[in-house]
């Protein structure tokens, strides 16, 4: 319990001064084996490790680790030098988590529906020097590549088998240590490149698997995209600590996703919001199939409150909230595992990692206030490195007590559990007053024909800025726009203070989202900056 203005730990942490990328791949605020020898030790083992939801395809530990070995030594022998930095870009999930497994490099996960521009970019901006594709590149994308200056397109399959080992432009820039590199910035910034330790990545994953109290009698389901921490972390990684087979997706399918619970006799599911919606919108498992499934977990972006009760009453299933990011090596708290109780709208209590709120002066804050969320622990990231060719290559992330920024604002109850309130910068100021969007869109989604919901603030020549909502409906039944925004705002009129109530309600075909679900609020507010007011509502 956290005392009157101090931080919140569940778990004792050594916080010894140590930046990521500072080390070697088996070094970080992970204690324990490393990923090569937490394969090894289950060499021999026949039994599933792996397996594609959508196809049935399994890959044993023994086969997990026999393709670390090829693919160590094919990329490996000689090879790290002028390898540096890797990017994989594999769609199918066996083979990148098999790859990523095996690396023992400096590896780039990237979004396997990339475009060639895009892909481009992201070689320039995170440095890299070799790209791991499979089975075969889209037309034209080696040479392109290669007159970029990346030093190979490889592609996977049991191994990688890389077409040039030499960039042609030289060694490629050494990777530091770090075992992943990520960009992140969350929906608003310029994007940042975060470097994580193999120890980081592990101790994080070694705090999913204690958490969540899983373990060889488990079996896990993660629809998620691998290439971003929640999958690779929560999913793949946690997977190999606990012992436990893991299921993947390349994508999450509504139509099959109880087929595959059922045929692959999963007892938890690593899920993401937008998910929890769509699955509490349509016709629910077999009774038998819920029983089996301990809990879903939620991560990656706002739950709803409603989102959580209505897939509750429609499945059974207890939904377990967390909080996580990038910087932190995914999970930085949890609610606790079914049938502890749990506390509906809270992301739970810190796990690994220290947690405080604090002002604007950075002075810690007590239970109930409202401030900025900072972190600190042996998992957190302790530099950013800058794009490719930048002066100076990299920036410290955290301060010199060791603690992290992380842009979310929150407080804390009596009993150390976090509720969020939405990012700092997303709070709109209207005329002075502070307006977080999160109470507002709460509201919104109260009504059971609003599938989602954003608020954001628009330029206001008195006001400094008013609160616009974007709303997107459900498709069934369909509903009728004119209707529905008066409605919402009628019911804003009556659950809302003055100033909080929004001055426009949009309804909208579609909001722009990331890959996990997260509303991308920088462009609505793009959209809205040349926009004349409108005046206020009620």
């Amino acid at each position: 319990m956290p005392g009157k203005n101090g931080p919140v730990s569940t778990e004792h942490s050594d916080l010894a001064a140590i930046g990521a990328g500072s080390g070697g791949r088996g070094e970080g605020g992970g204690k324990g084996e490393g990923i090569g020898a937490l394969l090894e030790r289950r060499s021999s083992d026949p039994s599933p490790a792996l397996t594609e939801g959508a196809s049935g395809r399994s890959l044993s530990w023994a086969g997990l680790a026999e393709a670390g070995r090829r693919f160590g030594a094919t990329v490996g022998a000689g090879n790290l030098p002028a390898l540096g930095r890797v990017g994989l870009c594999l769609a199918d999930p066996l083979e990148m988590a098999s790859s990523y497994l095996a690396a023992g490099l400096t590896v780039a996960p990237l979004d396997p529906d990339t475009t060639l521009p895009e892909l481009l970019g992201a070689c320039r901006r995170l440095g890299l020097s070799a790209v791991v594709g499979g089975p075969e590149p889209a037309e034209g994308w080696a040479p392109a590549l290669e007159r970029a200056g990346v030093a190979t397109w490889a592609t996977a399959g049991g191994g990688a088998a890389l077409r040039a080992l030499t960039p042609p432009g030289g060694a490629g820039e050494p990777g530091h240590g770090a075992a992943l590199l990520l960009s992140s910035s969350g929906t608003t910034g310029r994007p940042k490149l975060v470097p994580l330790g193999e120890g980081q990545l592990l101790g994080t994953a070694r705090s999913v698997v204690s958490c969540h109290r899983l373990g060889p009698g488990d079996r896990g389901y993660s629809p998620l995209p691998l290439s971003h921490i929640n999958g690779l972390v929560v999913g793949v990684l946690a997977g190999l600590v606990g012992g436990y087979p893991l299921v993947l997706d390349r994508r999450f399918s509504a139509s099959s996703f109880w087929e595959v619970v059922e045929r692959e006799q999963v007892s938890w599911v690593n899920l993401v919001p937008a998910i929890l919606a769509i699955l509490a919108a349509r016709r629910p498992p077999p009774a038998e199939v819920a029983r089996r499934v301990a809990f879903a977990r939620s991560a990656s972006a706002p739950l709803p409150l409603r989102t959580l009760e209505s897939f509750e009453a429609a499945t059974g299933i207890p939904v377990v909230e967390t909080y996580g990011m990038t910087e932190a090596a995914s999970q930085i708290t949890s609610n606790p595992r079914p049938p502890a109780k749990r506390r509906p709208g809270s992301v739970g209590r810190p796990v690994g990692v220290e947690l405080r709120i604090v002002d604007r002066d950075r002075a810690p804050l007590p239970a109930g206030g409202i401030g900025e969320v900072e972190i600190r622990g042996d998992n957190v990231v302790g530099v950013y490195w800058e794009p490719a060719g930048s002066n100076p290559p990299e920036r410290p992330a955290r301060s010199a007590d060791g603690w992290l920024p992380t842009g979310d604002l929150g407080h804390l109850d009596a009993d150390g559990y976090l509720y969020l309130v939405g990012r700092a910068d997303d709070v709109i100021n209207r005329g002075g007053e502070k307006l977080y969007p999160r109470e507002v869109e709460e509201v919104l989604l109260g009504d059971e024909r609003v599938a989602a919901a954003a608020v954001v603030g628009r330029p206001h020549p008195s006001l400094g800025e008013e609160p616009v909502a974007y709303v997107l409906p459900r498709e069934d039944p369909p509903v009728e726009p004119g209707a529905l925004a008066r409605d919402l705002d009628r019911r804003c009129v009556d659950l809302l203070s003055r100033f909080r109530r929004p001055a426009e309600i949009v309804i909208a075909s579609s909001l722009p989202q990331g890959p996990n679900g997260k509303v991308r609020r920088a462009e609505l507010r793009r959209r809205l900056a040349g926009a004349a007011p409108q005046g206020t509502s009620g």
